[in-house]
């Protein structure tokens, strides 16, 4: 099995995170600094150079306005979505 980074399934991860990051009219420098961290650390993590943990994850959820459950059953509903998009690419 490939590493995290290079399975479709992250890149569902960081493409949701970023449009709650929009949605909740934060820029990449605004989630950074609530976070306590430099502006670079919201770029490393959406273009999937720094991975996270559950816990940076939660902390992230915090700022972003959003509940951990939710952010993760929404990521699983992605992840199926794509699965079956590329199962049947006519659909």
């Amino acid at each position: 099995m490939p590493k995290a980074i290079y399975r479709n399934e992250y890149e569902v991860f960081l493409t949701l995170l970023k449009a709650r990051r929009i949605d909740a009219g934060l820029t990449q420098q605004d989630c950074s600094k609530a976070l306590g961290r430099p502006q670079s650390f919201m770029s490393d993590v959406e273009r999937g150079i720094r991975r996270l943990d559950i816990v940076q994850i939660y902390d992230i959820c915090q700022v972003l306005g959003c509940d951990l459950v939710e952010f993760v059953q929404e990521f699983a509903t992605g992840v199926r979505l794509m699965d079956a998009a590329l199962a049947d690419p006519l659909s």
